[in-house]
């Protein structure tokens, strides 16, 4: 009974302890997810999880780390499996737990923690006795990205980058042929860290390097907010594509700490990872490229924390519908609702199935050409999208699809999940029956207003065929008609895009 009345006191009134108090966990959350909130200011020396009250005290090895975490998390609340977690200094000045049952894991944690740390660790505290980093080390760091076989946005290096401190400013640009970014901290301490840490890592399995170095730069100048540069102190710039300003939210969601996901068998995978807080992109979305096939496979995460609606604008109101819509974005993940809106229709919102897939589409559809306009995807500031009240007339502008039997990832580790692949001109069809002929598919995908340039079927097996259009948008707008096409005999045209060419 005398622990809530501790806690009920004013969080400023306690005294800075390096002994934190965290309140509202997840039942199902691991230890490692929560040392891993703490890593990022300083070591973690002891742990105590009280699970049965959704509580666990965390002991820093400095009070002065435990100052800058609780100086951090105040304003920006940090969240573990997408709850928010609140903390704050406890009365004990040490956690003392020897004696306690089930601590075995917890250190078990812990070890595994502080094991990775120490090698990175031992240059920086040598560095920190020197005064941190070099001087001529300054706050923004130059990214590399090599192997792309995977797109990296902005938000994934940010979500990335974020586990280290406060980034201020983003700058994506492609040279010599290589995805490049600037990345400025606030802390030079912060970068040093990052550097440290990420160099040579990979973001998803076996592919998109990153290669760190210090940049000459001082600091970034930023002049838009859109998804090559972002200034998140300022959330008044203009997108300087004819877009407006980006919503506060969406600058919002961004400023929020990303959700550490990372569950102590992630730490096991990452054998040569130094953060313990595998940032969440390096883990959960973690992407296996099996070697044989070079196919990508991204393991049934579903519970990816984040926003999974987005927001399509740049539409051309007079050829879209949610259908079209609902089919389009459904090749990169599995469509619960569409809301192309009321009064300002070239606006669309798409809710996906979770965070994982929105990231998905947005990679892969964003500035794609679409009915003679070139389409725009950014996350929503809507959590989810609203049906119409009963009665009220919407024309028939917002769908639930969330029971559509057409949804291709619905089974985890469906095969679907390693052929998703960037639009393209070339269309892979399936389910064709033998009754069909090469001239059937020709005049079909001509019907649409395709013009096809070649068409061949699967040599071992007449069900697959490829088919290649005049360009990317012929075969965007003939994958919107003609995916799930009935072809008679209770065969209905299975339509994605192609890695192949004829």
């Amino acid at each position: 009974g005398n622990d809530k009345k501790k806690f009920k006191g004013d969080k400023s009134s306690c005294s800075p302890s390096r002994v934190l108090h965290l309140r509202q966990i997840p039942s199902d959350v691991t230890e490692a997810e929560v040392i891993s909130l703490g890593v990022p200011f300083g070591k973690v020396t002891n742990l105590l999880m009280l699970k049965g009250k959704s509580q666990a005290f965390l002991e820093m090895a400095s009070e002065e780390a435990a100052v800058t975490m609780v100086n951090y998390y105040t304003p920006a609340t940090p969240h573990l499996r997408s709850q928010p977690v609140y903390i704050q200094y406890s009365n004990h000045r040490e956690l003392k737990t020897d004696n306690l049952p089930n601590q075995a894991r917890a250190q078990a944690a812990l070890q595994a923690v502080n094991a990775m740390q120490s090698g990175s660790l031992a240059v920086t505290s040598a560095l920190a006795a020197e005064g941190g980093p070099l001087p001529g080390q300054g706050s923004v760091l130059r990214i590399i990205v090599e192997n792309l076989f995977y797109p990296v946005t902005l938000e994934v290096l940010y979500q990335i980058f974020s586990k280290f401190g406060a980034v201020l400013k983003i700058i994506t640009f492609t040279r010599n042929n290589q995805f490049q970014a600037l990345l400025q901290y606030a802390d030079p301490m912060h970068a040093y860290y990052a550097k440290m840490a990420l160099d040579g890592q990979s973001v998803y399995t076996a592919c998109c390097t990153l290669r760190i170095e210090f940049s000459k730069l001082t600091s970034l100048k930023v002049k838009y907010n859109n998804d090559k540069s972002r200034d998140f102190t300022r959330l008044d710039l203009p997108s300087g594509d004819g877009q407006p300003p980006l919503e506060p939210s969406i600058a919002a969601a961004f400023g929020k700490k990303p959700s550490l996901l990372v569950s102590s068998d992630a730490i096991n995978t990452l054998p040569g990872l130094s953060v313990p807080a595998a940032p969440a992109t390096l883990t959960s979305l973690a992407v296996t490229t099996s070697a044989v096939s070079g196919q990508m496979t991204i393991p049934g995460v579903t519970d990816v924390p984040g926003n999974s609606v987005l927001l399509v604008s740049n539409l051309n109101p007079e050829a879209i519908t949610p259908h079209g819509l609902f089919i389009l974005f459904g090749v990169y993940g599995d469509v619960h609702r569409v809301k192309i809106m009321f009064k300002k229709k070239e606006n669309a919102l798409v809710q996906m199935a979770d965070a994982m897939q929105a990231q998905l589409a947005i990679s892969h559809l964003n500035g794609q050409r679409l009915y003679g306009r070139v389409l725009r995807a950014t996350l929503s500031k809507h959590q989810t999208v609203q049906l119409p009240r009963e009665g009220q007339d919407d024309q028939g502008l917002t769908k639930d699809y969330s029971n559509s039997p057409l949804h291709r990832f619905k089974k985890p580790g469906s095969k679907n999940f390693q052929n998703i692949f960037p639009p393209s001109a070339t269309l892979h069809l399936s389910n064709i029956p033998s009754s069909v002929t090469v001239d059937d598919l020709k005049n079909l995908f001509a019907s649409t207003g395709s013009t096809v340039k070649a068409f061949r079927f699967f040599q071992k097996d007449c069900k697959m065929a490829l088919i290649q259009l005049g360009s990317v948008e012929e075969a965007l707008h003939a994958l919107i008609e003609l995916h799930n096409h009935d072809l008679g005999e209770n065969h209905h045209l299975r339509v994605s895009f192609s890695k192949s060419t004829i």
